[in-house]
């Protein structure tokens, strides 16, 4: 099992939110591996020199670029589930059943992972 951030999970813990911080650290101190998409990084990095918890977080943090077939995968699964982010859908892609997702939308994420058919918990941040 692990847990794969959204958008804005790294955005919660670019604001410093204390609830997301805390949890972060107790799935670190059980070991549970945490991954983010390398688009959703892209959607909230701006200024490393400005973004410090950030960055201090995401060096814990494995980074999934997409890859050489992604996007056509990430196109599929848009059109399954009747939806348009990219970013979206490369966490859900990231997902395996009985994974975790810390998201700011777990509608959208869940319609996904429900059209993938996995199993995974979604939590709102």
């Amino acid at each position: 099992m692990k847990t794969v951030l959204d958008a804005g999970a790294l955005v919660a813990v670019d604001r410093r939110n204390r609830m997301i911080g805390a949890q972060l650290r107790v799935l670190q101190q059980q070991g549970t591996p945490i991954r983010a998409s390398a688009a959703a990084v892209g959607q909230v990095w701006r200024d490393g020199r400005k973004q410090a918890n950030l960055a201090r977080v995401l060096a814990g943090v494995g980074i999934e670029a997409l890859g050489k077939d992604d996007g056509k995968r990430i196109g599929e699964l848009l059109a399954l589930a009747g939806s348009a982010d990219v970013v979206d859908a490369h966490v859900a892609l990231m997902t395996a059943p009985a994974d975790l997702v810390l998201t700011s939308d777990p509608g959208d994420i869940g319609d996904l992972l429900q059209a993938r058919r996995v199993p995974a918990r979604v939590q709102g941040v």
